[in-house]
This record gives C-alpha cells, structure tokens and sequence, in this order.
C-alpha cells in the first residue's frame, strides 16, 4: 500500500511539476499566446479536463496543444514531457506521409492521385495487373491482400518489414477484392506512397520531408526511422514534439500556408479529409486520404472534423469551422484506453467552446 501511495505522490507532483514549467515557455512568434477566454473559450472547462489529465492514472499521458484562432490557447505537459521532447506518433505518421504526397503533387514529382501505381513501377505490371490508383492507396482499398487487422493476412507488415524489396512484396500479393471497393487498414498502402515520393525525388522520404516541410514549419527537432533497405517508414515511427504536431494541424487549418507562405495546395488540404469510405469504428465515420473524418455533437452544436491518429492515443484533430487545433500525444501504446482518453480529452476541449 505504501509503494503505491508514493507513486501516486511522485505522479501528482511530476504532473503539477509539468504544470508549472508550462507557464515558463517562450512565445512563439508565429503562434502568439492567448488565455482561452480571448478566442471564446471557457477556461473553466479547460482547467477541469488539466485536472483530470493530472489525477487520474495511468500517467502515461504526454502533452495537450490547443491552437484557437491561430493562437496557442493550451500547451501543457506532463511527467518528464516538455515543449521540446519528441515522441513516437506512431501511425499519425501515414498522415504526414499524405502531406508530403500533396508536395510531391505541387512539384510535378506525381500526376494527380488518378496516376496509376504502375506508372512508377513498371517492372511489375502485368497483363492481368489490377487497376490501382494512387488514390486507393490514400484510402485503404488498393484490393492488395494486405489487412493489419486480420492475423492470416500474407500483406501483415511482419510479413515484409525485414525485406530489402518493400515494394516487390507487396506487387507481388494476390487481389482481395477490387481496388476502391472497401476499406482494409494497411501499412502496405503508405509504404508504396512513399516509395513513390522517394523514388520520383530521388531523397529518403525523411529527407525530403525535412526540406519541404519540416524545416519550412519551423520543426527542428525529429526522428522518422529508415529502415536497413534505405526506405523511411512512411507509415508510422515519426517522433515528434506535441506542439510540432499541432503545427501541421495549423497548416491544414491555414489551406496550406505557414507564416503567409504556400508549403502545400489548398486544394489538397482539403481533399485530405474528404470522405472517401465509410467506417465502422468508434472514433471515425469515414476515411479520406490517410486522414479520418467525422461528426459529433457537443451541446447541441455540430462539429466536423478530421482527425490523424496513432496507437497509444497519439491524435491530431482538426476543426475547419472553429478554427481549432487539438494536439495529444500519449504513451499508452498497445492499450485501447488510450484513444478513448484522447478523443475524450477532444469532447471537453470542444464543450469549452463558449457556443452564441
């Protein structure tokens, strides 16, 4: 009983510790600090929602971001976390990856999401080649018969992450069904994305990412993994910092600008969270392009939004018509109450919305 008290003590404290070296972080030029109550929010509700994340274990929770109004109104982190820690989003990074397709589109590097696969892998097309678009990989449903989510899938990604030849793998697995004809949650689909990022720019996708979009938001602190073949993970393994994440949620909010500079098309900002599928899941009712996107009602008002999201609670959500920013990062790896504290985490911040 002892043993327990005393990691609850050394909990609360790291919590309140983390609290208390929130109030001593710069300001950020390009982000300005705000009190909720500025940009309509009641900070009672925030300080309730702080004062649950603090008390209540596990305390695997790691850093709140809210951006209202391109105003940084909540940045708050808990036990070791700080503003500069980076951690491991997990599969939120197959979002980054659709960021970084959309540059590769704004270059001329890709056609349009129309293009074929084939068009960038000519060496494995066949005549009895299916007809899979850039776009049903953006949307879970390339048919390859690769499924995360079913044990006897041959596409599972511990089927092929050790090889040398990602992308010969996964052209070589038979068809389950006919592209765009449903949703079956993938890492294949990602890593032929970025295959086709990597091989038409000639960089490493953590490179390429780095000098279009990184550096260009301001993110100086990363680690995306690179795996023994040369590739980076496109599909997940991006550490990054909470506030860094809520930075690319601003430049969706912002139609793809930073600081009055274009880093991808407006257009495809917002082809990103178009419905594409619709889902069975609990957080989500439909999938865009590596984006999800959904509907809640909070106090009778409406909200649509998009959402990247990663194991352990890891989750970006964006809400166009507030102008709102939420960013959670969390270490509850492997555990699903770690989503379900996120997006709860998400219902208070959206309950702070004074409402007129």
């Amino acid at each position: 009983m002892r043993t327990v008290l005393v990691y609850t003590i050394v909990g609360l404290l790291a919590g309140f510790a983390g609290h208390a070296q929130n109030r001593m972080q710069p300001p950020l030029a390009e982000l300005p600090m705000a009190a909720p109550a500025t940009v309509g929010m009641s900070q009672d509700t925030i300080n309730k929602v702080l004062e649950l994340i603090r008390t209540n274990p596990p305390n695997d929770f790691r850093g709140l971001v809210v951006i209202k109004d391109n105003k940084l109104v909540v940045e708050e982190y808990f036990s070791t976390y700080w503003r500069e820690t980076i951690h491991d989003i997990r599969s939120a990074g197959k979002s980054v990856t659709a960021l970084l397709l959309g540059i590769a589109i704004d270059q001329g590097l890709v056609k349009s999401e129309e293009q074929s696969i084939y068009d960038f892998f000519p060496a494995y097309k066949k005549s009895s080649s299916p007809d899979i678009r850039i776009k049903h990989l953006l949307a879970m449903s390339s048919g390859l018969s690769a499924d995360d989510d079913d044990p006897d899938s041959p596409g599972r990604t511990s089927n092929w992450l050790t090889s040398m030849d990602w992308v010969g793998f996964a052209l070589s697995l038979p068809m389950a069904f006919k592209p765009g004809e449903k949703f079956a949650y993938t890492d294949v689909c990602p890593m032929l994305i970025g295959a086709i990022i990597e091989q038409k720019s000639g960089k490493t996708l953590s490179a390429f990412a780095k000098e279009y979009l990184f550096t260009p938001l301001g993110i100086r602190e990363y680690y995306w993994y690179t795996a023994p073949n040369g590739s980076t993970v496109p599909m997940g393994n991006l550490y990054i910092s909470t506030l860094d994440f809520a930075r690319l949620g601003q430049l969706v909010i912002n139609d793809g600008k930073w600081a009055g500079r274009k880093i991808v098309s407006a257009e495809w900002t917002k082809k990103m969270g178009q419905k594409q599928l619709k889902l069975e899941n609990p957080f989500a009712d439909n999938y865009g392009y590596f984006w999800y996107a959904s509907t809640r009602e909070i106090n009778g008002k409406k909200y649509d939004y998009v959402f990247a999201s990663g194991n352990g609670g890891n989750v970006l959500f964006v809400v166009p018509s507030e102008n709102l920013v939420v960013s959670v990062t969390s270490s509850a790896y492997g555990q699903g109450y770690g989503h379900f504290r996120s997006h709860n985490i998400f219902k208070y911040v959206l309950r702070s919305i004074v409402t007129r």
